[in-house]
């Protein structure tokens, strides 16, 4: 987003504009709940479990797609060709995985009164290795997650606001808001933020295909046919290697989304199983609305600024707004606040995982094993403090990321894709065992963080991530079809069939 032409004043006012919105929702959020809610886990971490369909809706729109969805899936179309459309199936697949077992999850949270995804884990395989193991890997994720959205929030402030507002300055500043109105109202004040940042996201998009596409005469045709006449091979037919890549990382990535731990707690954050569905019905067409939208931006990229090297194409999204804020003062101001929406997405997807990191902390292993008998108000003082400390740490990396600690930090999606087996083949298949589980998570988060850190090449396109769940499958079935067969606990874990619920 360098060098944008409508940067700097007006960029810092939108800005300003959007932090002082996301601080007036935290504290409405947190007074408007009933007294001392705030103050549970439940009240804090799912808003209650009361979250309606719009803010349900935006909230897992939120947790799906972020700024950077927006400004770098662009520039990966401009330079892969018709290639990259394999984003669009990318989102389709978490959609497809949410509803393989979203539902049947969301009907036992309901019931056992779940906070954290490791509660799940914990009360179906009641297995303290297993449920330590899974809480090490979400919050490896996690802090994953937000190291890079802390990155993309200051580059992305100080983008639009021409370095106006350094990077440092301006992920500090963000950093500041997001911790107030997130410490103010909880999952209910990070679900409204997010209602404000999808809208402000799927305008913008819009906006912003209608401008390219207006520039270059609004013919999609005509972009395809310059595609075929100068970069043909944007065109071409992917290779095998690529097509097994494609594939892979469609699998790795639909499961691996879908697993994460703020996506699970917005399951858990539902109003009703009703909602729950609703709200996956319309998140079905969203990788169209987005990606899709946000792919043929990059098409008509390669036309509009053809022969970018890589280093420039990262810029495409910029230049793009910057040719379409000059068609008229409308394109503009929508431009402006299309930016100020990506800054406001990126501290979104951000605060998203912060809460969930902080409810682990608190609840998995503060809670859990070092004060059992805490009350829940110091229990969610001590993850609201968690957070902040993390944070902290995190933002020091951020700054200086020694090469070695950058490696491991790569890991996101291989290793949060070993816990899928916990969640969904847990939530079907009966036999499967803890110790089996386990090892084979450890097995595939060992194999897959091995390869990808050492960075050896994929297996004819198979990612790491992929690979390793293969072996964690793996031992998970043959683990578990060894192990004999126990008699009942007294109270299944597992319901006899989905639960349905009638309108209300």
């Amino acid at each position: 987003m360098n060098g944008l032409s409508f940067a700097g004043l007006s960029g810092i006012l939108v800005l300003a504009a959007y932090a002082i919105i996301m601080l007036v929702i935290g504290y409405f959020a947190g007074r408007g709940q009933p007294e001392g809610e705030q103050k549970t886990s439940r009240g804090y971490y799912l808003g209650g479990s009361g979250l309606g369909f719009v803010a349900l809706f935006f909230t897992l729109y939120a947790s799906q797609y972020s700024g950077n969805s927006i400004v770098g899936y662009a520039p990966e179309a401009y330079r892969s060709g018709f290639t990259w459309w394999q984003s669009v199936p990318f989102m389709i697949a978490v959609i497809a995985a949410y509803l393989l077992f979203a539902p049947r999850l969301y009907a036992i949270a309901k019931r056992e009164k779940f906070v954290t995804p490791t509660d799940w884990v914990r009360h179906r395989f009641q297995s303290t290795p297993v449920s330590l193991l899974v809480t090490v890997l979400m919050l490896w994720g996690l802090a994953n997650y937000l190291l890079e959205q802390l990155v993309a929030m200051g580059q992305g402030i100080s983008g639009l606001t021409g370095n106006t507002v350094p990077y440092q300055i301006g992920v500090i500043a963000f950093v500041v808001v997001m911790l107030v109105y997130s410490w103010s109202g909880g999952m209910r004040a990070v679900a409204l933020t997010d209602v404000m940042q999808g809208i402000a996201l799927l305008v913008g998009v819009a906006v912003l295909l209608i401008g390219a596409l207006y520039l270059v005469g609004g013919d999609l045709g005509a972009v395809t046919q310059y595609l075929a006449d100068n970069e043909p091979e944007k065109l071409g037919v992917p290779s095998s290697e690529d097509s097994v890549n494609w594939l892979s990382m469609i699998i790795m990535i639909g499961i691996g989304a879908a697993v994460y731990p703020h996506a699970i707690q917005r399951i858990y954050a539902a109003r009703s199983e009703r909602t729950l569905k609703r709200s996956l019905a319309i998140m079905a067409w969203m990788p169209l609305a987005t990606t899709g939208v946000v792919f043929v931006v990059g098409i008509v990229g390669i036309q509009l600024f053809p022969g970018l090297s890589e280093d420039d194409s990262e810029q495409l999204v910029g230049l793009i707004a910057n040719e379409v804020a000059g068609i008229n003062l409308f394109f503009y101001a929508l431009m402006i606040l299309l930016f100020g929406g990506v800054v406001a997405a990126i501290v979104s997807t951000a605060d998203s995982a912060l809460l969930s990191f902080s409810s682990v902390i608190s609840r998995d292993l503060y809670g859990r094993y070092i004060a059992p008998n805490s009350s829940e108000r110091k229990q969610v003082m001590v993850g609201k403090v968690a957070g902040v400390v993390a944070i902290g740490l995190l933002l020091v990396l951020a700054w200086n990321p020694p090469s070695t600690l950058y490696n491991i930090f790569v890991l996101k999606f291989e290793l949060i894709v070993q816990i899928a087996p916990a969640f969904i083949l847990g939530l079907y298949w009966r036999r499967l065992s803890a110790g089996p589980l386990f090892w084979g998570m450890l097995a595939g988060a060992l194999l897959s963080g091995a390869w990808t850190v050492f960075d050896i090449d994929k297996l004819h396109g198979i990612p790491a991530g992929l690979l390793g769940l293969g072996l964690n499958l793996t031992i998970c079935v043959v683990g578990s079809l060894l192990v004999p067969v126990r008699e009942a606990p007294n109270e299944d874990p597992l319901p006899a069939e989905p639960t349905r619920q009638t309108a209300t």
